[in-house]
């Protein structure tokens, strides 16, 4: 896998969600992923492959900078 992502991590997505942002935590990951709007706190679950496709970039790793 090319990105490794953990619960907890801010995600920045291509396209914004309607409220106007485009930045996202994820809150479940396995088979799917789910994500949770930073700005309006809208939920939302998409497979790991399409979630591939309309991933920006990763803004930080909660988990990985706390070890550290």
């Amino acid at each position: 896998m090319q990105n490794s992502i953990n619960i907890g991590d801010e995600v920045i997505m291509k396209k914004s969600h309607a409220c106007g942002t485009n930045k996202w935590v994820i809150t479940r990951v396995g088979v799917d992923i789910k994500l949770k709007c930073v700005n309006c706190g809208h939920e939302i679950m998409m497979d790991r492959l399409e979630f591939n496709k309309k991933m920006k970039k990763k803004v930080s790793e909660t988990d990985a900078e706390e070890k550290k």
